[in-house]
């Protein structure tokens, strides 16, 4: 009989660690490792972390640099650090952290079960961090083990980038674009739908170039690029929703656009990075599109699907951004009215080019642009949120709401947070109508109309 013994994963960063995550938790399963909460417990841990931004990065750090006292109690305890802070530290964070067993970049996970082994029986260090030109993202079917938040997954569909943003690190870390078979991606949203998910998000770091690394798009009948994957996924029975990220703005096709309009499954939610309103900030980022560009871009969005919600990324402090950069982007704000933004201040990051530029942004320049800009984006959620009050909206419950007793909660196409009252025979995963009652700060109230 195989010895069992105890997993930890802790995971900093984007869906597509998380997923990351799930694949380590599942091969390691197949090790006979059983998943744990507490960290004490565990035979093997694994910090899976992110280094688009320095604060994510030292979050990580303090972790594993906390992780040496049960090392030190527990010397034949097994430490991995995995993700985009391995693959940009690599060698460096043995050196650094002599508590650390392995370093593994996002290309080497899925050799996670023989490089613990190894660890553990011969009590080597290891540094798996080679990113290879010829990676190909093995098949992978995952497991379902009938948990609340089982009715929706993410799906990766590809991996890398190819754009080389000044302030951005994943093509150091992630490596080039990656996509990943189609064949392999629709067995495994079959897999997830016949295990009773009902939604799935589709993930890379940029999906709109699916396929453009498997050769020229346009050979009939075969699933080539972004849309004819999409059109694919949306046909499997038993997926109810579809969603994706994260898109580039450049390459935004018409096709793409046509899908909000075409797909019935497709939700009207579109995350689209825009990162600055400024032209010459957006240059200085290597973006490869204008404010002009961006904004011709929403506004086929919202002709062809006017419910569409749009969200994006903003990035504040740029190297060289003055006062009227800032304005650029305040004023972009304020015209496309996104229903959220993620937003942060610039941070340097190790190999990105930006890192090298002179005119640094003073950190309260930074924090006081930040602030003004949350405030207002926030304004903005709450106004769009108040216009749906009086409105019955498509709603999937996703479980007891953590907010109020005897409460559901759930999300809608565009992807609004609902608490509501409904039946004790609800289960996450069903559609629902719910009327809408109230707009609070982050969420909507309502009341269940019916089950769909």
């Amino acid at each position: 009989m195989t010895e069992t013994r105890n997993l930890y994963i802790e995971t900093f960063g984007c869906q597509m660690n998380e997923r990351d995550s799930e694949i380590m938790t599942q091969l390691m399963s197949q090790a006979a490792y059983l998943e744990t909460s507490r960290p004490e417990e565990a035979d093997c841990i694994v910090v899976n972390t992110c280094s688009i931004r320095g604060k994510a990065a030292q979050k990580a750090y303090s972790l594993l640099g906390g992780y040496r006292r049960l090392k030190k109690r527990r010397p034949e305890l097994v430490i991995a650090v995995a993700g985009c802070v391995a693959q940009q530290d690599g060698e460096n964070l043995l050196k650094k952290m002599p508590h650390l067993d392995l370093v593994i970049g996002p290309q080497n996970i899925y050799r996670l079960p023989e490089l613990v082994e190894s660890a553990r029986r011969q009590a080597t260090r290891t540094t798996a961090t080679e990113l290879s030109k010829d990676f190909v993202i093995p098949p992978f079917l995952p497991q379902v083990n009938g948990t609340a938040t089982n009715h929706k997954r993410f799906v990766t569909i590809m991996q890398g980038c190819n754009n080389f943003c000044t302030y951005c690190v994943v093509p150091h870390t992630r490596g080039r674009e990656v996509s990943r078979k189609p064949e392999d991606i629709i067995n495994e949203v079959r897999h997830l739908a016949d295990h009773g998910v009902r939604e799935v998000t589709l993930l890379g770091q940029n999906v709109n170039s699916y396929g453009q690394d498997r050769g020229p798009a346009g050979t009939t009948g075969q699933i080539d690029d972004f849309p004819a994957l999409l059109q694919a996924v949306v046909a499997v029975e038993g997926i109810y929703r579809v969603r994706f990220t994260t898109s580039h703005p450049k390459d935004l096709s018409p096709e793409l656009i046509d899908c909000f309009a075409q797909l019935n499954k497709l939700c009207p939610h579109f995350h689209l990075p825009v990162q600055s309103g400024s032209d010459r900030i957006l240059a200085r980022m290597n973006r490869k599109y204008s404010r002009a560009d961006y904004l011709a871009r929403v506004a086929q969005l919202r002709r062809v699907r006017p419910d569409i919600a749009i969200t994006t990324d903003l990035i504040v402090g740029f190297p060289g951004e003055t006062e009227a950069d800032f304005e650029a982007t305040m004023e972009l704000v304020n015209f496309v009215r996104y229903d959220s933004a993620f937003s942060f201040k610039y941070s340097d990051r190790p190999n990105a080019a930006a890192a090298a530029f002179d005119d640094k942004v003073p950190e309260e320049v930074k924090s006081r642009r930040l602030s003004l800009l949350q405030q207002r984006q926030e304004e903005i959620s709450r106004e769009i949120g108040r216009s749906m009050v009086g409105s019955t909206v498509e709603v999937m419950v996703e479980g007891r709401s953590k907010n109020s007793d005897g409460q559901w909660s759930g999300r809608t196409p565009t992807n609004r947070i609902v608490n509501f009252t409904g039946p004790d025979s609800l289960r996450p995963g069903e559609l629902v109508d719910v009327y809408l009652e109230e707009a609070c700060r982050h969420s909507l109230r309502g009341r269940m109309r019916r089950a769909k």
